[in-house]
């Protein structure tokens, strides 16, 4: 169904009370309010929330290549969601879901930094390697209930791994806005401190940054938006990894600036990735994860490159 930019703007005014001389029908209201807006408003919390944990990641690793795809705490909430889905079928609700994500998402960072920790500071390379290990052993167990499953469970989870926002409702986005929402706002408040910490952990001490309640916000506020985001979306790709990097390159590397900014560009940019893989082959639809990973590789690429001749200068 055809909506004009003008039968939206006079759809969404009516229900404020503003009434336009615009013509639509009642079928074309159902269609706006109660599919493609819940669509478009899951696409922003989930960007926005994927966004924020990738360049918070970023700063607190100091590592431009961080991310939660490629660390494996969103291998870890898939895990546990993935369990949940095929555990309990059609009884386990989106609260639920988000729960069981959080909680996989929190477990694979705390092995992480376990795993980095070495005579009381963490050591960056070492959390990397670990979350390769880790990334590595969670699609492993995936891949192993994956395998448990039935044909209906199967399916429905094989299009989840890859990412879909096709299930949007009202109350799918009222069950992840707490989870998004309070990670959006919170991290940018430790966007100073994040700062310091890049000049390094002892100068961050000095500067009077309590390190430790420090790294342990940010990995609770990241999960927890990592965990809900594959809780209702899947697994997309690329966006926590790629979105801070063009965030740098336009306005720098102050987190004051990085942080909300990133939440804004990867909330735009998951919106028109959506939109592209509604319209691509409609009326079938491409998952998500699928055109974010073909937008980010090529990306990814490129600041791989970008990166090698810095170093081979230096």
């Amino acid at each position: 169904m055809v909506i004009s930019p003008g039968q939206v703007i006079a759809v969404l005014l009516n229900k404020i009370g503003i009434h336009l001389p615009v013509a639509y029908t009642e079928g074309m209201e159902g269609v706006l309010l109660q599919i493609r807006l819940p669509r478009v408003i899951l696409a922003v919390l989930v960007g926005a929330g994927l966004a924020v944990a990738g360049a918070s990641l970023q700063g607190l690793f100091r590592n431009p290549m961080a991310d939660p795809v490629l660390i494996g705490i969103s291998s870890g909430a898939s895990l546990a969601a993935v369990a949940t889905i095929v555990c309990l079928g059609g009884i386990a609700s989106h609260y639920l879901l988000n729960t069981a994500s959080f909680l996989g998402a929190c477990l694979s960072a705390i092995i992480l930094f376990r795993m980095g920790r070495s005579g009381g500071h963490t050591i960056v390379a070492m959390l990397l390697l670990a979350g390769l290990a880790v990334n590595a052993l969670c699609n492993a167990m995936t891949g192993l209930i994956t395998y448990s499953a039935n044909n209906e469970q199967l399916r429905s989870v094989t299009f989840w791994l890859m990412g879909s926002l096709g299930g949007a409702s009202w109350k799918l986005v009222l069950s992840l806005l707490p989870f998004i929402i309070t990670p959006v706002l919170l991290l940018p408040l430790s966007a100073k401190a994040l700062n310091a910490w890049s000049l390094g952990e002892q100068e961050a001490i000095h500067l009077g940054i309590d390190v430790r309640m420090l790294k342990a916000r940010i990995m609770v506020l990241t999960t927890l938006a990592v965990g809900a985001s594959v809780a209702v979306a899947g697994i997309i790709g690329f966006v926590g990894l790629i979105v801070p990097h063009i965030i740098r390159t336009l306005s720098g590397s102050d987190h004051r600036r990085l942080l909300p900014d990133s939440a804004l560009f990867g909330a735009i940019l998951l919106v028109l990735a959506d939109l592209v893989s509604r319209t691509l082959l409609a009326p079938a639809e491409l998952p998500i994860g699928i055109i974010t990973a073909m937008l980010g590789t090529p990306l990814f690429i490129y600041l791989l490159y970008r990166y090698k001749k810095n170093y081979v200068k230096d």
